[in-house]
């Protein structure tokens, strides 16, 4: 079950928001705990799931009890606990790429059953070990109640693709949040601006990628293949920021204020900008929790470049058990370096040189992000060149006519809708009666496009 979905949108979420209305404050994050680990149970079917959840869920909440009562034991526990977490992760998600490469280096014959990775177990482990981790800096209270943590963990609008939310955001919230008429009204808008995202524009962008993958990558024109390659640039975007506007609208009317996770990325002069904007949570997950206690910048330009290394491996691992998530960690992290030390004064200074680099670069890196096969990822690279393949390649002449009279509207309203201009707008009409009868209509519309099957699960659930 996904947040755009009939099934969410017109019977979990009205069941579920009946009974937290009606019961009273201090039982309203059991209904939290509860109805999240229904909701997660309806998403990933298997009790064997559900029981893992529930598991690193009680394990880690007594493992803070341990760190802040034994003291002296501190680093065991949290040693302990750190390697419980990841293990479970790393079983899940990396056993058989892991299997498949020694099988290749070694000539062996390891076997691996099929192990099916359960649904936002990335996401729940990076609240669980931050957790653990801030408890043993004494930079929080190890809660004490279990209910409490329980709703933290396992609160179902960040539950599956984040925003990663650490547990001192929210910990006054637990037990002291403002219920009100109006943060259902700000939740419910912020949703339907989340729904609209994710079923009006990325969905409908989605499209244009499968044509594409559908026709050939060695078939293809050069200016359809950079139209594909903007395409799934804004397809992710408008996916992974409308769930997050999803989540933070649903927290809003529960009285939780939870953090920003996209700030305009597509308007940066520099990757560096582009990923302090992009997946804001994961990336200050990773600089509290890898990169400082690295060592970050304090020691020196080698030990600086050593820890940036670290964290953009890590990241492109995070995101999958596949070469391709590595490449594409490596060419952020050289990116990044190359701005660092020689093109970051230039962009930053001249607007039109900075967007210019980024808009040439954004797509190329998600095309390493999107497509597995080194082949293939060769052959479409090729592609965006034209002076790299024969015009007796392309299927037919002009296709990239056929298809920007197809998509050219998504596309367009893509470009618009990643500038903060439409943001402005909306602050400024957000109490008019204009703007409930706009958010009516994009509602409607999401569920007219729902109802018809044209919806996709969310991309980032497979991370």
């Amino acid at each position: 079950m996904v947040f755009s979905s009939l099934e969410f949108i017109f019977i979990f979420l009205p069941a579920f928001f009946i009974v937290y209305g009606i019961v009273p404050k201090k039982y309203k994050n059991a209904v939290i705990f509860a109805g999240s680990v229904i909701f997660y149970g309806m998403g990933v079917g298997s009790p064997v799931y559900i029981g893992l959840f529930l598991l690193t869920m009680l394990f880690n909440f007594i493992v803070g009890q341990f760190i802040e009562s034994y003291r002296r034991a501190g680093r065991f526990w949290l040693t302990f606990g750190v390697a419980f977490n990841f293990w479970w992760l790393i079983f899940f998600k990396y056993w058989g790429f892991g299997t498949e490469n020694i099988n290749t280096l070694f000539n062996s014959s390891l076997t691996v059953k099929d192990i099916i990775l359960p649904i936002g177990i990335s996401f729940y482990t990076f609240q669980n070990v931050s957790y653990i981790i801030d408890v043993y800096r004494r930079k929080i209270r190890a809660e004490k109640n279990f209910i409490n943590y329980g709703a933290y963990i396992s609160m179902f609008p960040q539950l599956i693709a984040g925003p990663i939310v650490t547990y001192g955001t929210v910990a006054k919230q637990l037990r002291h949040r403002t219920h009100s008429i109006k943060n259902v009204e700000d939740g419910l808008k912020t949703f339907t601006i989340g729904l609209g995202y994710k079923v009006l524009l990325a969905n409908q962008l989605s499209g244009l990628w499968k044509d594409i993958a559908t026709i050939g990558f060695g078939t293809i024109s050069t200016r359809l293949a950079w139209m594909g390659a903007f395409a799934y640039s804004f397809q992710l975007y408008f996916d992974f920021c409308g769930y997050s506007l999803m989540a933070i609208g649903l927290g809003r009317i529960m009285g939780f204020e939870l953090p920003q996770n996209f700030n305009h990325p597509y308007i940066s002069r520099t990757m560096t900008d582009f990923w302090r904007r992009w997946h804001m949570t994961l990336g200050s997950w990773f600089r509290d929790y890898v990169y400082i206690p690295l060592g970050g910048n304090r020691n020196g330009k080698s030990a600086m470049i050593r820890n940036t290394f670290v964290v953009w491996l890590f990241t492109g691992l995070w995101h999958g058990a596949s070469w391709n998530f590595v490449l594409w960690g490596m060419v952020l992290f050289v990116i990044i370096m190359l701005e660092k030390f020689c093109l970051g004064k230039l962009l930053n200074r001249f607007a039109i040189i900075g967007h210019a680099w980024m808009i040439a670069i954004i797509p190329i890196t998600w095309l390493i992000f999107a497509i597995t096969d080194f082949d293939q990822l060769r052959t479409y690279l090729n592609r965006l060149l034209p002076f790299t393949h024969d015009k007796e390649t392309v299927l037919f002449e002009k296709d990239y006519a056929k298809y920007w009279g197809i998509y050219a509207k998504y596309l367009i309203a893509g470009v618009i809708f990643s500038t903060p201009i439409p943001e402005r707008i909306y602050k400024k009409i957000k109490k008019s009666v204009f703007c409930s009868l706009l958010l009516l209509t994009v509602f409607w519309a999401s569920v007219y496009c729902m109802y018809k099957g044209m919806d996709d699960p969310f991309m980032y659930f497979r991370f």
